[in-house]
């Protein structure tokens, strides 16, 4: 867990550096499936919006509405997440589709065995 004072590098997409502000995050989502278990290639307009993606950036923190102190999100650069299907704000950034999330969007984390 990482503290209100600690600063989280910026990702850097290509050429273009993207911070997110406040309690919001950037994501990469996952690739969707493109073919069935049995060999069947799923056309583009037939797939589902992924709904996991991996962290690329951080931003510090929602304010407390009572003291003002930063809270820092538990959510690390690098975790794969789990979010609403039709959450975000969709950007593209040098070719790159990309989300950016609201904490709240995010429903959960997802670790391998053996990881923390």
């Amino acid at each position: 867990m990482a503290t209100a004072t600690t600063t989280r590098p910026s990702p850097t997409v290509s050429k273009t550096t993207i911070q997110p502000l406040d309690d919001h995050l950037l994501v990469r989502p996952n690739d969707p499936e493109r073919s069935t278990a049995s060999g069947l290639v799923i056309p583009d307009t037939a797939t589902e919006k992924p709904d996991q993606g991996t962290v690329l950036a951080v931003g510090p923190g929602r304010r407390s509405d009572h003291t003002g102190d930063c809270l820092p999100l538990d959510i690390a650069v690098g975790s794969t997440v789990v979010f609403a299907k039709f959450g975000g704000t969709q950007i593209r950034i040098d070719g790159a589709d990309l989300l950016i999330l609201s904490a709240k969007q995010v429903l959960a984390t997802i670790t391998e065995n053996g990881q923390k």
